[in-house]
């Protein structure tokens, strides 16, 4: 039953609007916007990684040159636990909402440096290194956002916390989409050589066009509300050290919400992945290759809030523990059928059920990870765990399943790390529930 308020409106003057309402919407919106923009540019190198092995990384084995790509798409995920500690700090200390119009404009700095650097033709050497800069600073920049962008989402209201947390996927899941959506068109409408010299760049300089707006959204929203609580708050951004405290008091956390995101981080990339893998193994059209990822955009970008819906409901690990159970159990019979039967169709329904089963457990997981952290160190918890995590099991994911299938000469060999790591994450999420009562 709703109480009635001890102070009434004054004649004249409108009953007081619902205080939590307005500012949660906004927050999903800054949080949304700048998320899938960050994430559309990492996305974006994977799917575009065969051009831009053109052009900055020359060598007479396509197979290398590609390898050579993926490998500086995996070292650049090494900065990521830096920027995730010292942009996680950031945030604990000064708030939510400065680190995540700093991330955005560091976001937007590389991906200024994708879109116009000249290749080795022109540059030489210092193009390549040109490329690991724009990626270091990019790297750097996502390893703040997650904790800053998770931590502001679930402390919007904690009895929604896995609905509102579920935006911090579903953005990423807008990322595929909207990069699936531009390697898509761009490789059914250019030629291949067309797309070696400068289509491949046209995306990067689409999403300088969107940071801007990402980065005006941020700067107008309201700051998270358990913010005010926090010792930083109350003493002027002064307190103890969360880098400090995180290492000394939540290696649990650590490790809970490090382990839990393993199974997650290692599909998403092994979906970005699989575009290459069906063009140059499989022998599938590039345009149509990424035409399915697509499909798994929207899969991932509108069934993560429902699943994140229904965890508030019936709880969290009674959804998460069996969709990671059944990703490592479907995983190496959806890759031995695309194999066996390589098609568009066959493609486009393998990835879409790794999809929905991506979206049943992620939509619960950023909040199950934040509970693993106090407030006055979550961003700090959250972005080292989560950085760490993709630095071993997801910037690497594109190299690993590319160089397991040439050591072994077995198509189906990336499977096999999906059913290791989905076993990984079911023992972190029961640890979980058994040391921190997560639910």
């Amino acid at each position: 039953m709703t109480g009635v308020s001890p102070h009434p409106a004054r004649p004249g003057t409108s009953p007081a609007a619902p205080p939590r309402r307005p500012s949660a919407t906004r927050a999903i919106a800054a949080a949304t916007i700048g998320n899938a923009l960050e994430f559309f540019d990492l996305a974006l190198y994977a799917l575009m990684a065969t051009y831009i092995g053109r052009n900055f990384f020359p060598d007479a084995d396509p197979g290398v040159q590609l390898v050579q790509t993926y490998a500086v798409f995996g070292v650049t995920y090494l900065v990521r636990p830096i920027g995730g500690l010292l942009l996680g700090a950031y945030a604990d200390r000064q708030g939510r909402k400065k680190a995540l119009m700093l991330s955005i404009r560091l976001m937007v700095l590389g991906t200024l440096l994708m879109a116009f650097m000249p290749g080795y033709p022109t540059l030489g050497v210092a193009a390549p290194l040109g490329i690991v800069l724009a990626r270091l600073i990019q790297g750097f920049a996502a390893g703040g956002e997650f904790g800053a962008a998770t931590s502001f989402l679930v402390e919007q209201n904690n009895q929604r916390k896995g609905f509102f947390g579920s935006f911090q996927f579903a953005g990423q899941g807008l990322a595929t989409l909207i990069a699936s959506g531009f390697a898509a068109a761009l490789t059914t409408t250019l030629s291949d050589a067309q797309m070696t010299a400068w289509g491949w760049r046209v995306p990067f300089a689409f999403g300088l066009l969107v940071g801007p707006v990402g980065y005006l959204v941020r700067r107008y929203v309201e700051e998270s509300p358990a913010m005010a609580r926090t010792p930083a708050a109350r003493n002027g951004g002064k307190a103890p050290s969360p880098i400090r405290s995180v290492f000394r008091h939540h290696w649990g956390g650590l490790l809970i919400a490090g382990g839990a995101l393993v199974v997650s981080t290692a599909l998403n990339y092994a979906l970005q992945y699989m575009p290459a893998f069906a063009i140059r193994e499989l022998g599938l059209d590039k345009s149509l290759s990424f035409t399915a990822l697509l499909v798994t955009g929207v899969v991932l970008t509108f069934g993560t809030p429902v699943v994140g819906l229904l965890a508030d409901r019936f709880g969290r690990l009674r959804i998460m523990v069996p969709a990671a159970a059944l990703i490592g159990l479907s995983a190496v019979p959806l890759f031995f059928w695309i194999t066996k039967a390589p098609s568009f169709l066959s493609l486009v329904l393998c990835m879409t059920v790794l999809g929905l089963l991506k979206a049943t457990y992620f939509g619960a997981l950023p909040s199950v990870m934040s509970d693993a952290f106090p407030v006055e160190a979550r961003a700090t918890g959250l972005a080292f765990s989560y950085n760490a995590t993709t630095a071993l099991f997801g910037g690497f994911t594109p190299t690993i399943a590319a160089t397991l299938v040439t050591a072994t000469g077995s198509q189906i060999s990336p499977s096999y790390y999906l059913l290791a790591v989905s076993a990984l994450s079911i023992a972190a999420l029961v640890s979980g529930s058994r040391i921190r009562g997560i639910r």
